[in-house]
């Protein structure tokens, strides 16, 4: 089942849930609030913390029914200057596990619909910065190692749209959960936070830097092979526990092998396998965080007969057992 509304309708529900107004986002110093997500929709808060430069916010709900937002053309949301990071949930084309970069102002000329999925919970971590200067002193060093589609936007300061998501890597994880569970109150919190707000916008910069040499491979691909790379990479999703090798997989999207390995790289960041592994990980994660299966089960459910193995590969991805993490998740 499914709830669908236009953003002026899904708008009046939040302010009906949340009849107190926000404080100020002047960016003048450090507060915090909190939005309920509306009743009709789901259960779960988004909490906001203000700090000197950016604006954190923090997504914890499950909706009840999957949702679509439809927004009209004509509306204008203004430029954006986000870092998002996507630890659960499908939400506006994002996936679990993903990272995302929106810089400037969208195309607002059609009709478009964001969606956002009941299956699984919605944890996620935005960094909102006040302007696209914001960044400038932070970064002036090593702005040319940049993409150029994200340094002229930056450079331009002229609104131009860019837009990128990636993969969640390991050291992205450990900030974003030491955000989640920040030990500190009063100043000391404020610092602590900008501090990992810092640390991930420089993760994101570096993995920009790092994804630079793939655009010569992209931009050799038109519009048919990207969409065929798109549906090999659904393939690999819906198939972690029994995945095709990498010619079947060829075979499946009608895609020879070479052209879908160095184009999965370059729209993905990773190789296929590098991709398969680290969706697996992620979802083994996940059936962890629901305490519904125990080790060997999730080894299991994500492809892995050897639950040795599977052990050693999440312990390398995460920094911890997969047993040890699940008890920590029981405990609460």
């Amino acid at each position: 089942m499914a709830t669908t509304l236009s953003s002026a309708d899904y708008k009046h529900l939040w302010e009906a849930a949340n009849p107190s107004p926000s404080p100020s986002t002047a960016f003048l110093g450090y507060c915090e609030w909190q939005e309920v997500i509306p009743a009709s929709l789901g259960q779960g808060t988004i909490q906001h913390i203000q700090l000197r430069e950016v604006q954190l916010s923090l997504f914890s709900y499950r909706l009840h029914d999957d949702l679509f937002v439809a927004e009209q053309t004509g509306e204008d949301s203004g430029a954006e200057y986000e870092f998002g990071f996507n630890l659960s949930g499908n939400r506006s084309g994002k996936r679990t596990g993903e990272n995302f970069l929106h810089w400037g102002c969208g195309d607002a000329e059609e009709n478009w619909v964001w969606q956002t999925y009941a299956n699984d919970p919605v944890l996620k971590v935005d960094i909102h910065l006040r302007s696209a200067t914001g960044l400038m002193p932070l970064i002036a060093d090593s702005l040319e190692e940049l993409p150029a589609a994200i340094r002229q936007c930056i450079e331009a300061d002229d609104g131009r749209w860019f837009s990128e998501v990636n993969v969640i890597t390991p050291a992205m994880r450990l900030a974003l959960e030491q955000i989640l569970h920040c030990p500190f109150q009063g100043k000391t919190k404020q610092i602590y936070l900008e501090g990992k707000c810092l640390e991930l916008i420089a993760l994101k910069l570096t993995q920009l830097q790092a994804s630079q040499p793939c655009s010569t491979a992209l931009g050799s691909l038109n519009s048919d092979d990207i969409d065929r790379i798109h549906a090999a990479q659904r393939i690999l999703v819906e198939n972690p526990d029994n995945p095709p090798s990498l010619m079947e997989l060829s075979r499946r999207v009608s895609l020879n092998d070479y052209k879908l390995k160095v184009g999965f790289k370059a729209v993905f960041g990773t190789t296929v396998f590098g991709y398969l592994h680290r969706h697996r990980m992620e979802l083994a994660r996940q059936m962890l965080s629901d305490r519904r299966l125990n080790v060997k089960e999730v080894a299991q459910a994500v492809g892995y007969a050897n639950q040795s193995r599977f052990a050693a590969a999440f312990r390398k991805q995460f920094g911890v057992n997969p047993k040890a993490y699940l008890l920590n998740k029981k405990s609460g």
